[in-house]
């Protein structure tokens, strides 16, 4: 159960930050709306998972899932640009999900 609540976590962690970006400073309400209310599902969910997970394991988890997602989705839909050295980044983030998780047992 905790796993499953710090992926949900993770994605809505993704969702709020690209909301916030679309929020252009929340300045636009529905794009604010959607950035508080999705920070909030996600800290909770995290909160949930923190329960029976060691906090370095969710924490980094939750953010690496944000930062991965969150870079997909500069890619993918707002043109960023793709280099060598953002995809290393990435990777090494992944990487770090993955030992992580396999750390924890």
């Amino acid at each position: 159960m905790a796993w499953t609540a710090l992926l949900f976590a993770g994605l809505l962690e993704i969702v709020w930050a690209t909301a916030m970006k679309f929020s252009h400073g929340f300045t636009r309400p529905l794009a604010t709306t959607l950035t508080i209310t999705a920070m909030i599902a996600s800290f909770t969910l995290l909160a949930v998972a923190m329960r029976s997970l060691p906090l370095g394991t969710a924490y980094t988890i939750w953010t690496g899932i944000g930062a991965i997602g969150a870079f997909m989705i500069g890619i993918g839909f707002l043109g960023e640009a793709i280099t060598p050295m953002r995809l290393l980044a990435a990777l090494l983030i992944v990487s770090g999900i993955v030992l992580m998780k396999l750390s924890s047992g």
